[in-house]
């Protein structure tokens, strides 16, 4: 089971729209998903149709155990999404507590890699959306992950917003035993305005080995696929949206291999 976790200190930079994108591409391969949503806000909840208000079976649920997470407290709080191979753990805004009910217990970082070894064999990739803070909740993302997909709008405050998240992944990194994955992905990229290729140009030169060398360029069309509660996959899989996710997700899946060949030949 391959975990990626999508997360930028800056909000609005197409954080749920790459995590519901890339489930529908990943399950339209045969591929068995999960979704989390560890944001209060529950933006990925909201748009299968969930109300953050009113459900009372979520992600909160599993930091409020005092115990060991058990396999029935993580498939307890599962739903249904628009794609059969695709399963959501939905956020509550009970999770905005987490940070003042958690404080000085231990353990608390791990609680999801600890929920996640539980259902390992269930699910081929688990996709993890986050709140635009640093605080327990990302942090149980990063360390649960495998790969960190930074998602940053082609727009200067998004940028300063990346600053900040890059010095929060360098911290994180030398508390971990060992490094992970992670890539820049430039979203919401406008050829026609120069800010965005001012913006571009400017990632591509800030962090050169990090950068996807493609773009997710602005289509409208995410947003009616959201108003009706599907991935666009499902909705318009040939719209240019879709085609530069299916260049991002083919470009994981390489360096995922690649990794596993270097992998076997250290065994």
């Amino acid at each position: 089971m391959k975990v990626w976790a999508i997360a930028n200190q800056k909000g609005g930079v197409g954080k749920t729209t790459t995590v519901v994108t890339m489930a529908g591409l990943l399950a339209k391969m045969g591929k068995r998903v999960l979704l989390l949503d560890l944001d209060p806000q529950g933006s990925m909840t909201s748009y299968f149709q969930y109300n953050p208000d009113e459900i009372n079976n979520s992600v909160y649920n599993l930091f409020r155990l005092q115990r060991p997470v058990k396999k029935e407290d993580v498939k307890k709080i599962l739903v249904n999404t628009s794609h059969e191979n695709v399963r959501l753990a939905p956020a509550s805004l009970l999770l905005a507590t987490i940070e003042r009910s958690t404080q000085n217990k231990d353990g608390m970082g791990l609680v999801i890699s600890n929920a996640l070894s539980m259902i390992d064999d269930e699910y081929d990739y688990v996709l993890i959306d986050n709140p635009p803070m640093l605080g327990v909740l990302m942090i149980n993302a990063l360390a649960a992950c495998d790969c960190l997909l930074i998602p940053v709008q082609t727009e200067y405050l998004a940028i300063k917003g990346l600053e900040r998240m890059m010095r929060t992944l360098s911290m994180v990194t030398k508390s971990r035993e060992h490094s992970f994955n992670y890539i820049i992905v430039p979203t919401m990229y406008d050829r026609r305005t120069q800010a965005s290729a001012v913006s571009l140009k400017t990632l591509r030169s800030t962090y050169p080995e990090q950068m996807w060398k493609s773009v997710i360029p602005i289509d409208t069309k995410f947003r009616n696929a959201s108003e009706l509660g599907v991935s666009l996959v499902e909705l318009n899989p040939n719209s240019r949206g879709v085609v530069a996710y299916e260049s991002l997700l083919t470009h994981l899946l390489e360096v995922d291999n690649l990794m596993k060949r270097r992998s076997a030949e250290h065994v």
